[in-house]
């Protein structure tokens, strides 16, 4: 089965307010110890808060930060005769989707003092004015991968 990739990965059902799989995936990625409801309140009160604010549509806020965080390009490791090159690779589209929304996640669990729905609010808020700390990781990602495009030769 040399060549062609299968995918494994199971379909996510989507969340039953929304109907979006990507609001489930996310619920998922903010979820601490198996509380999936409060996981789920915190996220649907943060989009909701944040819907508001900037006058659109919940699905449109997720869509519209997704898009804004989502990487176009990483590096990754290649060992090639002894030395190790950091070679830039197109992100496929799955895998930009897991990493913008687990940047989103880590950047609201690593601030403290307010409620975590708060912090989640303004991060989805500086997201889809491509602002904010998850949009600044993108951007050191893409900015790493333009600086090591000289070894783009070194293919994947």
């Amino acid at each position: 089965m040399r060549g062609k990739k299968v995918s494994l990965a199971r379909k996510t059902q989507p969340d039953p307010r929304y109907g979006s799989a990507t609001i489930t995936k996310f619920i998922n990625y903010m979820m601490l110890d198996g509380q999936k409801a409060t996981s789920t309140k915190i996220v649907y009160e943060a989009l909701e808060d944040a819907a508001k604010t900037l006058k659109v549509e919940v699905k449109d806020v997720m869509d519209q930060v997704i898009a804004n965080v989502m990487p176009k390009l990483e590096v990754r490791s290649r060992r090639i005769g002894g030395a190790n090159y950091q070679v830039p690779v197109p992100v496929p589209e799955h895998r930009g989707v897991a990493l913008a929304l687990k940047w989103i996640a880590t950047v609201v669990r690593e601030k403290q003092g307010k409620p975590v729905a708060k912090f989640l609010a303004e991060e989805l808020m500086a997201g889809y004015k491509n602002e904010g700390a998850a949009v600044k990781k993108r951007e050191m990602i893409e900015k790493m991968a333009e600086a090591n495009k000289a070894f783009a030769q070194f293919k994947w």
